[in-house]
């Protein structure tokens, strides 16, 4: 029996097809991974915005009074109960981007909020080049070590009259 011209052609043009599927599927998976990898590099960014300010309403809060205390809560922080007014030092507790709860987990220090960290225990990226206030974060591998405390390289001697270790909460 013989094989026409045209149906040698066919085969040909099958296998072409074929290879042309293999191209397109690794193409896809390999754009979905830099796809995945830059709303994680985004989503690290925010987590890093959102933390420090955190940071600046623990500053705020604390430096508002001359009693120099902590918040006992986040909502603490969202209006101010020592004074008579409404004065805010966070206008919101924010969204963990990690994780997409608005859930932290807390740094306490004698029942008071020293700082907040996300509860995502995925990996960071980003493990180098923090800003100033963020250097304890290089070589992190979650990123519920990430810890924005105010001041930022707080330790127990930040607080005068206390000799307590931070203790670490799980939830907000």
């Amino acid at each position: 029996m013989r094989v026409s011209k045209a149906g040698r052609q066919r085969g040909f043009s099958y296998l072409w097809v074929l290879l042309l599927v293999a191209l397109m599927g690794v193409g896809l998976t390999l754009g979905a991974e830099l796809d995945a990898t830059a709303a994680q590099r985004d989503q690290e960014q925010q987590l890093l915005a959102i933390g420090r300010q955190f940071r600046t309403a623990i500053e705020r809060y604390r430096e508002a009074s001359n009693v120099k205390e902590y918040p006992a809560s986040l909502e603490d922080l969202l209006v101010d109960p020592r004074v008579p007014g409404v004065r805010r030092h966070l206008r919101k507790i924010f969204v963990d981007p990690m994780t997409g709860r608005a859930e932290w987990g807390l740094v306490k220090v004698a029942g008071r909020i020293v700082g907040v960290h996300s509860l995502s225990e995925r990996q960071p990226i980003k493990q180098a080049n923090f800003e100033p206030d963020d250097f304890g974060f290089s070589g992190r591998s979650k990123y519920s070590e990430w810890v924005f405390t105010y001041p930022a390289d707080f330790n127990e001697a930040a607080i005068p009259g206390q000799a307590v270790k931070p203790q670490v909460e799980e939830k907000k």
